[in-house]
């Protein structure tokens, strides 16, 4: 199992070093979002709107994945129309419940591990697809991340491990 030691914050809401980075990790939701989707069915294959909410939440805490997980898809859905108006609401709660529960063992374990990362987003999945399948009546939407997206989330885990160990060494 890889383990390594890096510096994590937790910046905080009256720290401009917090708007800035939630800034930045949205705008990386948005462009990646873009690139996926030039592949058909990427985005619902890859799952990129959450991948630089589980990074800045990881690094820099929940308050930075809060804002980045809040803007990502209300700015994507106003610029773009994707995610669906339908999607919408799932999207943002598994993306709160992403920025919450990284911060959460980042604070609480204070290393980045495959394992960690692994954690991190099966609970953001299956407590996401809970409330999709509450909100939506169609259990065949809620499993659709679970079923289509395993190549997103293998990415969420090694990318973001990868990303927030060599990337953002500071």
């Amino acid at each position: 199992m890889q383990v390594a030691s890096i510096k994590l914050y937790s910046l905080n809401y009256n720290d401009a070093k917090t708007y800035i980075a939630a800034a930045l990790f949205a705008l990386g939701n948005i462009l990646l979002p873009q690139l996926c989707h030039l592949v058909p069915q990427g985005g619902m294959i890859m799952l990129p709107i959450y991948f630089f909410t589980l990074v800045g939440a990881y690094k820099y805490g929940w308050k930075v994945g809060l804002i980045t997980a809040l803007l990502s898809p209300l700015c994507n859905h106003l610029l773009f129309g994707m995610p669906a108006a339908a999607v919408l609401m799932p999207i943002m709660v598994k993306s709160i419940i992403l920025a919450l529960s990284a911060g959460y063992v980042a604070s609480r374990y204070g290393k980045v591990s495959f394992t960690l990362l692994a954690l991190v987003v099966a609970t953001y999945q299956l407590t996401g697809s809970l409330f999709e399948w509450a909100w939506t009546g169609s259990l065949a939407a809620a499993l659709q991340d679970l079923r289509l997206g395993i190549p997103g989330m293998l990415t969420q885990i090694v990318g973001g491990y990868l990303f927030i160990k060599y990337l953002l060494k500071r």
